[in-house]
């Protein structure tokens, strides 16, 4: 029977030279960090020892091994050593706190916690009182009890029989309403979608010339975890990998580099460095965008400044990718759309009953990399799927003529005021627009007269000042009425999650009482 482990595909697609270099850990001046060389043989054989000790615990094949560390070449070999022991391997930000760990520690039930040393104090008792039977440390400088132990076992070990419907990992949705949800998603919604993106992207070999890398993204998300990780190992190639993402060291290393991987957030911040130019881009050959909206300054910005057009794909923690934006620019990337279905995914837009044949609809896919359910919520998987089987992502979007995809925003994100529909993204867009306006956040918050008001939180471009008034007399000889901001508020910064993401459902508390009467 044919193993379909996910890390047995990778290790396939490692070089058959072991000693060259996987990994390169690039230190960023002004702190405390020194460059290390990891081998694609230390990869094989750290995962290992780390699998070994894993399976020495005696642990069920579905049992869940929850990780909150930092950033570092060896949670990386977590993870592959917990593809490797049949487990189940469940990220989590660094930025949680202790009543956020609780619930996670609660619903995913681990049997297995790794964690920052600085945090074993509390996050022990959390997991202890929970059930956890080990808890172990892992810290960014190759400290911590995890490899302490995993030092004494053997470092060759076979990979776990699994199939392809297998759960490998449980990734948790941000919460941004209500309790987060954990995603399941099996070896084979992540080899196969890694595998598309690797024809896709045009992924070179090493015959020719072989594609480096710059990692500068964090591991418990489907970007970085999956999308970049999975990239580079599934072709063999070198990572330039970045603990942090800093815009002045990573455009010092760019020349040396062919693919780089960002949220909006991180093409702003190299936007902001005077170094980063088309000199410094010269050899890389593709620049992705994803996990939050890119604003059409910054694409035509970017565009300008380093000679390469952004690539935007579109996917979900539930999903993995789901669209993309051709390889091939002379094809058209568009900016604020985010591309076609992937090869083997299906994608449509439903109108809402009463609506047929509007443009604007929810997106609903289904596909290979479609994830297996929400762990331990039944009810909530089933009202997630329509009756003929596609997710509904809860995004709302519009299909053009040839397939291409433009997201207008969430479902839960549409204002009804006055009893018209208002997508925020569609205002968002006209505001960006305006004279000195750096970024906009469009939200709904209760009215006595129209049910919900469109608000508008702004914020200037450095060294610009915003008039509200102004703003929407703007807008009211652009739009309709009832889609005009009723308020404007101008804000020194946006509340974002970790992935760069706007969070809305704050904005729309913090303004909940605005006309409370």
């Amino acid at each position: 029977m044919t193993n379909e482990n996910l890390y047995c595909s990778l290790r396939a697609a490692f070089p058959a030279d072991l000693d060259r270099t996987a990994i390169e850990c690039v230190a960023i001046e002004g702190t405390a960090g020194v460059a290390l060389f990891y081998t694609w043989r230390d990869l094989d054989r750290g995962s290992a020892m780390i699998a070994n000790l894993l399976a020495s615990l005696g642990l069920p094949a579905d049992a869940r091994v929850l990780v909150q560390t930092d950033k570092s070449v060896e949670a990386l070999m977590l993870y592959l050593a917990v593809l490797r022991a049949g487990l189940v391997h469940v990220p989590l930000n660094g930025a949680y706190q202790a009543s956020e760990l609780s619930y996670f520690i609660d619903n995913a039930a681990p049997a297995v916690v790794v964690c920052a040393s600085r945090d074993f104090g509390w996050l022990s008792k959390i997991a202890f009182r929970a059930g956890t039977t080990h808890v172990y440390t892992l810290d960014d400088d190759r400290r911590g009890s995890l490899l302490q132990r995993a030092a004494h076992h053997a470092d060759t070990q076979t990979p776990l029989q699994r199939s392809a419907a297998d759960v490998a990992s449980i990734i948790y949705t941000s919460g941004t309403t209500g309790r987060s949800k954990g995603a399941m998603l099996s070896h084979g919604n992540l080899l196969s979608n890694a595998q598309v993106l690797k024809t896709l992207w045009a992924w070179r070999p090493e015959a020719d010339g072989g594609d480096v890398l710059i990692h500068a993204l964090p591991l418990f998300h489907v970007h970085g975890l999956f999308v970049a990780s999975h990239g580079a190992l599934l072709n063999g190639s070198k990572m330039l990998w970045f603990a942090k993402f800093d815009a002045r060291a990573v455009t010092a290393r760019l020349p040396e580099a062919t693919v780089f991987m960002g949220v909006p957030t991180l093409y702003g911040r190299l936007l902001a460095e005077p170094l980063f130019n088309a000199w410094a881009c010269r050899n890389m050959r593709l620049f992705i965008s994803g996990s939050a909206p890119l604003l059409a300054e910054t694409f035509r910005q970017f565009s300008e400044r380093s000679g390469h057009t952004l690539l935007e794909r579109y996917g979900m923690s539930e999903t993995v990718m789901l669209t993309s934006n051709p390889y091939e620019p002379v094809q058209g990337r568009i900016a604020g759309t985010v591309g076609f279905a992937l090869p083997g995914v299906g994608l449509r837009v439903s109108c809402a009953e009463g609506s047929k044949g509007e443009p604007i609809g929810a997106v609903e896919v289904r596909g290979p990399s479609v994830f297996q359910g929400y762990w331990r919520m039944p009810e909530k998987t089933a009202e997630e799927f329509t009756a003929d089987g596609w997710f509904k992502t809860g995004d709302v979007g519009h299909l053009d003529a040839q397939g291409r995809l433009t997201l207008i925003g969430r479902t839960k994100d549409l204002i009804i005021t006055g009893g018209y529909n208002v997508y925020p993204a569609e205002v968002e867009g006209y505001l960006n627009e305006l004279p000195g306006i750096g970024e906009s956040a469009v939200i709904g918050v209760p009215h006595p007269d129209f049910g919900e008001a469109v608000v508008a939180v702004l914020v200037p471009r450095a060294g610009a000042s915003v008039d509200a008034a102004a703003c929407i007399a703007a807008l009211k000889q652009r739009i309709a009425s009832f889609k005009v901001p009723k308020q404007v508020i101008v804000v020194d910064q946006l509340p974002r999650n970790a992935m760069g993401k706007v969070q809305k459902a704050l904005l729309r508390e913090q303004h909940r009482a605005l006309f409370v009467r």
